[in-house]
């Protein structure tokens, strides 16, 4: 008998439909952004005019512009205050630790609109005018836990002895950080800060009750346009970004597995 379990017929058509139902839809969208149809609902031949006319769709660009001056912006943030909160937690123990630990499910378990109006409430409440600052903090807000949840995994299998040797040695607080801890939990920390780059490109909920009229973001703008209809030139700014996002996935995947290569060594 084969050591090997053969696999399963079943199994394997059941993985094929879960990947065609995950996949079908971006497939659609990127099949129709070279659509010759502005109607967008048959295939009518193929054409590179969308991916040129898109550049000229001044509202679209500016939605663009603005989801990743806010996706960029909200990452950066909340990856350093997700980072150094996990490590806060994890090193040091006061009273409120266990309310603040259990409070950072708060964001992940409510529902998000929830969550959307109660930001609105309180910006509302302080006088604040919704813009693009309101809209950072919200998704600042909202990505957060994901990245100290995400990065509190990693340490929780962190060697302490580790950060004692460097101290023996005559690094100080700082320097052991910089140069033992953070290298050591990095892969949690690009983990985390996927998570919420990807919460924030595709957050609409949130956006729509915290972003201003001159700071319309990417998802937003199209879900105005579902009414009078999608243009193709949609379809050619999603393919993009979809290949974006591959690269950078990829990329962030091989950074972390040269890390944990050398975290092994």
């Amino acid at each position: 008998m084969s050591s090997k379990k053969r696999q399963s017929p079943f199994a394997v058509v059941y993985a094929c439909l879960v990947y065609i139902f995950l996949y079908l839809p971006i497939a659609v969208v990127i099949a129709f952004s070279f659509n010759t149809s502005k109607m967008n609902i048959v295939f009518e031949g193929f054409t590179f005019d969308w991916y040129v006319s898109m550049w000229s769709n001044t509202l679209l660009m500016d939605a663009f512009k603005n989801t990743i001056i806010v996706a960029l912006t909200s990452t950066l943030l909340s990856t350093i205050l997700g980072t150094l909160c996990a490590v806060g937690l994890n090193r040091f123990e006061f009273k409120l630790k266990g309310l603040i630990s259990a409070s950072l499910y708060i964001p992940i378990v409510i529902p998000e609109l929830v969550f959307a109006i109660a930001m609105l409430i309180l910006f509302s409440s302080l006088g604040i005018t919704m813009n693009i600052a309101t809209l950072i903090i919200s998704h600042v807000t909202f990505s957060m836990p994901f990245v100290v949840i995400t990065v509190r995994s990693r340490i929780a299998g962190f060697d302490r002895s580790i950060e004692e040797a460097a101290r023996d040695l005559g690094a100080n607080e700082f320097r052991t950080f910089f140069r033992v801890t953070l290298p050591m939990i990095m892969p949690g920390v690009l983990s985390g800060a996927m998570l919420a780059l990807t919460l924030s490109l595709d957050d609409v909920v949130v956006s729509f009750f915290t972003a201003g009229v001159d700071s319309q973001i990417l998802p937003l703008r199209i879900l105005s346009m579902v009414k009078k209809g999608i243009s193709p030139d949609v379809n050619a700014l999603s393919t993009l970004l979809i290949i974006g996002s591959v690269l950078l996935l990829t990329g962030t995947t091989l950074i972390q597995r040269k890390l944990e290569r050398d975290d092994a060594v």
